[in-house]
């Protein structure tokens, strides 16, 4: 199964981004969506940007994974 995480581009410089995640800075490559531009959201599958996403979007996706991962937390010894 393939996972795609939804951040929010922080910074760019030529092909490569900082994109925020969960509260975690990554660095992505943005070379598959050229037109993104500071402040918006993609999403995000093995350190690549695969397509934009608009904000409510973003917000609502960000909202799904959280209560997912929630469910799927392995419990501590």
């Amino acid at each position: 199964m393939c996972l795609g995480v939804v951040g929010r581009i922080e910074k760019i410089s030529g092909d490569m981004a900082t994109a925020e995640v969960f509260g975690v800075r990554r660095e992505i490559s943005i070379v598959l969506v050229p037109e993104i531009k500071v402040g918006d959201y993609v999403m995000i599958h093995a350190g690549f940007a695969i397509n934009p996403i608009n904000e409510k979007e973003a917000k609502e996706t960000e909202k799904l994974l959280k209560q997912f991962l929630s469910y799927t937390k392995p419990p501590y010894r």
